[in-house]
C-alpha cells in the first residue's frame, strides 16, 4: 500500500496563507519546481480539501489562458492525468472525475481510496483534509516546504492538532531560498 504524504508550503512563521488569505508568496524556482513535478508524476492520486480543491478546479484546467510561468505549464498535463480525490463533508459532486469522500467513517473512505489507487497519495496544501488525516494517524509523511518569508498570521499549518511525535527523515535545500523537511511518523 502507497503513502499519504501531506505536501505543503509554509512560511518561516507557520502559516500555509497569510492574514488576508495569500498565497502569492511561495516562489518555485527550478530545483524546487523539478522535485515538486517529480512527486507529482510519482502519485497515484491527488488528494484535496475542498478549499484546496475548489482552488485547483478553477485554475489548472485553464492555466494556459491564465499563466506563462513554466512550473504551471509543465504541471498542468500532469493535474489534468492524475486522478484526484476530494475530502469534504459538504460536497456530493466535485467535477473533473474527482471522487469524493468525506462524508462518512474517513478512515474506512480513506482505505477504499488507498486499495482504488495503489501508490502514494499526495496530499496538497490546505489544513482541514490535512489536520483530519493526520488526526486519526493516516498521514504517512509530512513533506514541509519552508520558504523565506514571515507573514505574520493567517491560516495555521494542522490548526488544533493533537501532539503526535514524527521522525525526521531528510532535508533539502531548493534554489538558495526554501528548505524541505521531510517527517514519518514515529
Amino acid at each position: 500500500m502507497g503513502t499519504v504524504i501531506y505536501w505543503v508550503h509554509t512560511s518561516v512563521d507557520g502559516f500555509i496563507e497569510g492574514p488576508n488569505g495569500e498565497f502569492d508568496w511561495p516562489e518555485m524556482g527550478e530545483e524546487l519546481s523539478a522535485y515538486s513535478m517529480d512527486l507529482s508524476e510519482r502519485a497515484a492520486a491527488f488528494v484535496y480539501g475542498r478549499r484546496v480543491w475548489e482552488m485547483m478546479a478553477a485554475y489548472w484546467p485553464q492555466v494556459e489562458s491564465i499563466s506563462d510561468h513554466p512550473h504551471d505549464l509543465a504541471f498542468a498535463p500532469i493535474w489534468r492525468r492524475t486522478p484526484k480525490v476530494v475530502v469534504s463533508r459538504t460536497l456530493a459532486e466535485a467535477g473533473h472525475g474527482a471522487l469524493v469522500v468525506g462524508g462518512g467513517d474517513l478512515a474506512t473512505e480513506l482505505a477504499e481510496v488507498r486499495e482504488r489507487f495503489p501508490g502514494d497519495l499526495l496530499l496538497t496544501g490546505g489544513t482541514g483534509a490535512a489536520t483530519a488525516l493526520a488526526a486519526l494517524g493516516l498521514v504517512d509523511e509530512f513533506q514541509v516546504i519552508v520558504h523565506p518569508v514571515v507573514l505574520g498570521g493567517g491560516r495555521q499549518v494542522l490548526p488544533g492538532l493533537a501532539r503526535q511525535s514524527l521522525r525526521l527523515v531528510g532535508t533539502r535545500t531548493f534554489d538558495g531560498r526554501s528548505v524541505l523537511l521531510r517527517y514519518a511518523r514515529a
